[in-house]
């Protein structure tokens, strides 16, 4: 099997499970860097370990990597928020690379021998605030705005999910808790609005979900099918609950100790419950982890700085720490300070949104509801994908605002591309899986997240999870 990405959080875990079970011949794909070469040293132990040195984005070198493996696990990225800096670097890794697996399976005398795993995220369905807290796999794609990481996964998406592979498999990863969490200092933490939800998971319990993959057990019905991959209830907190997760880990008990209530943003993060991650869990089971286990694994490996801060008064951690860290380039003070318009408006709402939000005394620790909710796709969900016809493309279409300019389609072909059209007149050419199954509609709007709230008029698809909350 090859696995990409095999010196990130994700990465490692994966190979330290497939170690531990030793069944299966591993190859890594990994950059020539020191720094690359020093983070997988670590299992130079590892027997069914081969360590091929190149670059996702060299189609040459992905398919010599491809030849001869039978799975590809593919969960190396340019993520945020190093893609928040660097976007260009991220669409041309997070889409090239994409394209350079498919193409390379594709080019083999039998792509079917090969299964193809490939890494999205929760990013995809932008923001989702309560009330809109609640989604599954087929709510709208709509990237919150500046979100370019979002937006190379997109792309990827499609290419996956239209590439005629006969195996493969698209799993949208929420929120990741991993052992260096606490040692992540950068000013994205301020774009993450404190009413907000997201489900976590381990990287240890999605390194089991990969490595139950590459077993011989994986049901049929797992394959060419997106998955939104969650630790499930207990793991579904607040924006709200998981800062106060993190400040006890580190010492405090009430993190409004360390922060103002102005620096965190009010809307533009993705982030929702999943009301069908438990759909993996039922095919791969590979929850175990604990809430416990994995904050004392992330104290565990937190750098001294962080150890210390119990230490320390926290009138000198908010000023000294908390505050130039949402000072920084990318943080919501610097943006306020610089009186950026743009930022403003899409994290903010406006200045005045801002002005208005007030101090902590005002303050309500937010309960969304946990009673589960579901968007409407627009088409019979209870008909059998095998029975989808022309009519039942119309019906999705004519929901988003849009039409099905095909005329024709084998009844029950879910990959073969048709030709729709959007609301705005782009033409663009999709398999129903992709619109009817994955949520994906426009690409041309899509890339404009500022016009969603125009497309809102006539595209009551997305007008469900549009705009986050009234002005």
């Amino acid at each position: 099997m090859l696995l990409t990405g095999a010196t990130g959080n994700w990465g490692r875990a994966t190979l330290s499970e497939l170690a531990s079970r030793d069944r299966a011949d591993v190859r890594a794909l990994v950059l020539p860097t020191a720094q690359e070469r020093a983070r997988i040293a670590e299992f130079r132990a590892m027997k069914n370990l081969e360590v091929i040195e190149g670059d996702l984005t060299d189609p040459a070198c992905v398919a010599t990597c491809v030849r001869g493996v039978d799975v590809i696990l593919h969960v190396g990225a340019v993520v945020s928020p190093v893609a928040d800096d660097q976007p260009v670097l991220a669409h041309r890794v997070n889409t090239g690379a994409a394209k350079n697996i498919v193409d390379a399976v594709a080019a083999l005398d039998d792509p079917s021998r090969v299964s193809v795993v490939m890494v999205g995220s929760v990013a995809q369905t932008g923001g989702r605030n309560p009330p809109r807290h609640w989604g599954r796999v087929g709510d709208p794609i709509c990237v919150s705005e500046f979100d370019e990481y979002g937006q190379s996964k997109v792309v990827a998406e499609r290419t996956l999910i239209d590439s005629g592979l006969p195996r493969w498999a698209w799993l949208r990863q929420s929120g990741i808790l991993h052992r260096g969490l606490l040692g992540v200092q950068d000013p994205i933490v301020t774009h993450v609005p404190l009413g907000g939800v997201l489900e976590w998971v381990t990287a240890e319990d999605s390194a089991r979900l990969l490595a139950n993959i590459v077993e011989n057990e994986v049901p049929d019905e797992f394959w060419c099918d997106v998955y939104n991959v969650g630790g499930g209830e207990a793991w579904r907190w607040t924006n709200w609950q998981m800062l106060q997760q993190i400040s006890r880990a580190l010492g405090t008990e009430d993190p409004r100790r360390w922060y103002e209530r102005r620096w965190f943003a009010r809307k533009n993060f993705h982030g929702h419950w999943y009301t069908d991650s438990d759909r993996l869990e039922a095919m791969l089971p590979f929850r175990k982890d604990t809430v416990e286990a994995a904050l004392a694994r992330c104290v565990e490996h937190a750098p001294t700085s962080a150890k210390m801060a119990r230490f320390v008064p926290d009138a000198v951690i908010k000023h000294f720490g908390m505050k130039p860290l949402a000072s920084r380039p990318r943080g919501t003070l610097a943006w306020i300070r610089a009186r950026e318009a743009e930022k403003i408006r899409a994290y903010y709402g406006s200045m005045d949104d801002l002005n208005a939000i007030g101090d902590w005394s005002s303050f309500d620790e937010p309960a969304p509801s946990r009673v589960q909710t579901r968007l409407s796709h627009g088409y019979d969900e209870d008909k059998p994908r095998a029975r989808w016809a022309l009519s039942d493309l119309r019906d999705a279409a004519h929901f988003r605002g849009g039409s099905v300019v095909s005329t024709h389609m084998r009844e029950g072909d879910l990959g073969a591309k048709v030709t729709w059209a959007c609301a705005d007149g782009h033409r663009f050419d999709a398999s129903p899986r992709l619109v009817l199954a994955a949520g994906h509609w426009c690409p041309t709007c899509l890339r404009a997240p500022r016009e969603y709230a125009r497309h809102c008029e006539r595209n009551a698809f997305l007008a469900q999870v549009q705009p986050e909350f009234p002005a």
